[in-house]
């Protein structure tokens, strides 16, 4: 099996769309890709080699959540464990709605990708052709997308904190640029519900200091993907929640996806640390960075809308898995909107995106050289999810011959 994958970046020139009139998005499928058939005998195979592995990594560790992989767009391995309200007692089931976290990243700036498409928007726009009170010059969306912003992160200085840089010896003795968290005396203080209009004004009102200059070093920052909803509102005059859901949830099929706004919190389910539930908090109706709430099924026809090109085109999708910035880590990268893995020979690229938020643990990771793809959603705090990433290597150990594959 031929593992290399080729990530091309393509320029397009789009005719301009800014009619203020909103429908719900028309799918229009990919004529050039077409998953391949997975025989039952090959499901079974894969069900057969990943249940050890899932006992061993997430449910001898006390995993409580949903679990999916799934071959070629077809479902090889699912399973729904554990209580989703400790006081209904509620069990977990294919329709119940985690907490995504950080993988709600991928659908804002998958979005933002759209509007380019569509001419609405250009990448190397600064933010303040969008928002012209923003206190920041020279930010622009690509930087956004890729944590190349250098903006401080919304959850410190709307916390009483601030970021600052000094200068260290690393372990090879070499002074390197580091930064840390420090309670800032003169913060205003905050009160009530902290939402993405609300961060803007602070922003605006205090300035608080950037952490580097825009495009100098990635510097993975929440705030990036807040402002991004704001901007993804300016263009469409809709608010966020509802054109993701009407432009972006329903035209997909995605029936049990939602982001969470304070409309929801009657509705609130929380997720669990231990037997301690985690109740609503002040930055938890913050969109864009997180909040969106789905299904490990739902995510699967993200996961295929994305190979197929039904909601941006495959070469937008290929353009957003190319690194961007270096992670600091050796062959990890980020892209536009979505973490990258890369071999040293570049056999295989893993594109992904974990989450963490309050007692939510997440992991959707693509593996696109065998069309695979591992989604595991939980909502008690566990790091063994994690590490159950690993899974997904089952893909590329196991193979089919031609009487495997119908």
């Amino acid at each position: 099996m031929q593992r290399t994958v080729i990530v091309t970046v393509l320029s397009f020139l789009f005719f301009s769309c800014h009619s203020q009139q909103h429908a719900p998005e028309k799918i229009i499928v990919a004529p050039d890709f077409k998953f391949k058939s997975v025989s039952q005998s090959s499901k079974q195979k894969y069900a057969d080699a990943i249940q050890p592995l899932y006992q061993k990594m997430l449910l001898s560790k006390g995993f409580n959540g949903s679990v999916l992989m799934a071959k070629d767009g077809e479902i090889v391995f699912e399973s729904y464990h554990g209580i989703y309200d400790s006081k209904t007692k509620e069990n977990i089931s294919a329709t119940t709605p985690f907490h995504l976290a950080s993988i709600s990243k991928t659908f804002t700036g998958m979005t933002i990708l759209k509007l380019w498409e569509q001419g609405r928007i250009s990448l190397e726009d600064s933010v303040q052709k969008y928002i012209p009170q923003f206190p920041y010059r020279n930010i622009t969306i690509r930087e956004l997308l890729s944590h190349m912003s250098g903006l401080p992160k919304y959850e410190y200085f709307m916390d009483g904190n601030k970021t600052e840089t000094y200068l260290t010896k690393n372990k090879k003795g070499k002074i390197v640029k580091r930064t840390r968290t420090i309670k800032n005396p003169n913060a205003p203080e905050i009160k009530g519900l902290i939402t993405n209009a609300v961060m803007l004004q602070y922003m605006i009102d205090n300035k608080p200091p950037v952490q580097f200059a825009p495009n100098k070093t990635f510097n993975y920052c929440n705030t990036n993907f807040a402002i991004l909803a704001l901007i993804v509102e300016k263009i469409t005059h809709i608010p966020f929640p509802k054109y993701m859901v009407d432009s972006v949830f329903t035209p997909i099929g995605m029936k049990n996806s939602f982001v969470f706004t304070t409309e929801n919190a009657a509705s609130y389910v929380p997720s669990y640390k231990g037997r301690s539930a985690y109740p609503l908090e002040k930055f938890d109706y913050i969109y864009g960075d997180k909040n969106v709430y789905s299904t490990a099924r739902d995510l699967l026809l993200w996961d295929r809308a994305l190979y197929e090109g039904t909601f941006v085109r495959k070469s937008t999708v290929e353009m957003a898995a190319h690194p961007q910035s270096f992670e600091r880590r050796k062959g990890h990268y980020y892209g536009l909107g979505w973490h990258l893995q890369i071999t040293d020979n570049n056999l295989d690229t893993v594109i992904y995106h974990n989450g963490w938020w309050h007692g939510n643990n997440t992991v959707f990771t693509r593996l696109v050289s065998d069309t695979a793809t591992l989604i595991i959603l939980g909502n008690k705090f566990n790091t063994n999810i994690y590490k159950a990433r690993q899974m997904i290597s089952v893909f590329s150990t196991i193979t089919t011959d031609s009487t495997d594959v119908e």
